[in-house]
């Protein structure tokens, strides 16, 4: 299979004109097994209740049915169940649950596709991409803002995107580099079938691609190129009087312009642009800001994947751009942790605090970059403090002093985070 789908990359990058046939005979029982090693094996059941641990009770009777029902062309696409999670500012995000039979086989035809389109999308896409990460394009804009001469910013975001993707231009999209009806008649499948909410009710989408689908990313990432990418590259940058750039993580991005007119003119047809493919802005995120080494100070800044943008100074009083850890982000995450550690204090320590090493852990990989120490600083001692305060709360007597509570954070090795300073590739636009 990984012969196979390197074989497809190199004709897709050699023929950009190319439309592929017969990929359709790729999903085989091979395909699946190398897709169930790449699933989450803690991931949630989808509607008929079968966890990942169930499947794997009986793996090869499960992925030989499925790869004759493949053969046989009589697989069919699931329900999908699905269910809501908190976001930070307080909504809820839909996810739609797959089958683990989905799973497999959405994962197989997310790798065909993948090894087609890698080989057609721009530097500036970096969301679900091999290779490709959050802190690339974080580190990408910072450089490219603090060194390029980029005076404006138009920070966007598409409302509600993976629930308004237009089913009829994605499958034309599909069809740009795929020939092959079987493939195509799997993909819609996904696309149309049936929801069921956490009430019990089934409803058949209109447009959108679940969030939650394997498949769902590589879709997103295929249907931005052509609406939003391509044309920024193709159609906007040769207009501008000035330099240009777009970076974009999913569906959120931000476009730097050098002079005034360029952005402006980007800002007044940005909701047209994505209005032809049924995409709309949201407008509580979406604005267009002078942003430049002339203006220091963090009330003018932007946020973009977590982290707020803005011009201070180094030590030798020259400008520099910094980026720390968003506000709204900040205050959901503590909250959060003080919630947790006050839901988890009656347990036995053994029980919970690794569990809590670990969430700080993540909090440090993903905002322990340079400029952010003090953020990452006050997170912790904020969490020390609620550790302090619902630990000695437990009884009607005080369990530590700081003394044996510094002892007790020592054995569970639970210790102050510090920044990153690895070396991230970066693009210069």
């Amino acid at each position: 299979m990984t012969t196979t789908l390197n074989t497809i990359a190199f004709k897709a990058q050699t023929h950009p004109e190319h439309r592929f046939q017969n990929l359709y005979g790729l999903l085989n029982t091979d395909s699946l097994y190398q897709s169930w090693g790449q699933l989450n094996k803690q991931a949630k059941p989808g509607i008929d209740g079968i966890t990942m641990p169930k499947y794997r009770d009986k793996l090869i009777e499960n992925i030989d049915r499925l790869g004759q029902q493949l053969k046989q062309k009589c697989y069919r696409v699931n329900d999908i169940k699905r269910i809501f999670i908190p976001k930070s500012n307080g909504k809820l995000r839909p996810l739609g649950l797959p089958t683990v039979d989905d799973k497999l086989v959405q994962q197989s035809v997310s790798q065909i596709l993948q090894s087609i389109w890698e080989q057609d999308f721009l530097r500036n896409s970096y969301g679900y991409r091999p290779n490709k990460s959050a802190h690339q394009a974080v580190h990408s804009l910072t450089l490219n803002l603090q060194f390029k001469g980029y005076g404006y910013i138009v920070e966007a975001d598409i409302k509600g995107f993976f629930d308004n993707l237009d089913h009829e231009w994605l499958m034309a999209m599909l069809k740009q580099r795929i020939d092959d009806k079987a493939i195509l008649n799997l993909i819609n499948q996904w696309l149309k079938a049936r929801i069921k909410s956490p009430d019990g009710v089934f409803t058949k989408p209109l447009s959108g691609s679940p969030q939650g689908g394997i498949i769902s990313p590589v879709l997103a990432n295929i249907y931005l190129h052509y609406a939003l990418d391509l044309w920024f590259e193709k159609k906007v940058k040769p207009r501008m009087k000035g330099r240009a750039m777009m970076i974009r993580y999913a569906d959120d991005f931000v476009c730097a312009f050098q002079f005034a007119h360029d952005a402006e003119r980007f800002y007044k047809v940005l909701p047209k642009r994505l209005k032809k493919f049924n995409l709309d802005v949201a407008e509580d995120k979406t604005s267009l800001m002078r942003f430049s080494r002339f203006h220091i100070g963090r009330k003018r800044h932007f946020v973009f994947l977590g982290f707020e943008f803005y011009w201070g100074r180094d030590s030798k009083g020259k400008a520099r751009l910094r980026r720390r850890t968003a506000v709204k982000k900040q205050k959901a995450t503590l909250s959060e942790y003080y919630q947790w550690i006050k839901a988890k204090r009656s347990l036995k320590l053994r029980e919970w605090l690794p569990q809590l090493k670990r969430k700080l852990v993540g909090f440090r990989n993903y905002f322990g970059l340079p400029d952010n120490s003090r953020s990452l600083s006050y997170v912790y001692d904020y969490v020390l403090h609620s550790l302090y305060k619902w630990l000695n709360r437990r009884s009607g007597r005080r369990s530590y002093n700081w003394s044996n509570f510094k002892k007790m954070l020592e054995y569970f090795r639970i210790e102050s985070p510090k920044v990153s300073k690895r070396l991230v590739l970066i693009d210069w636009y």
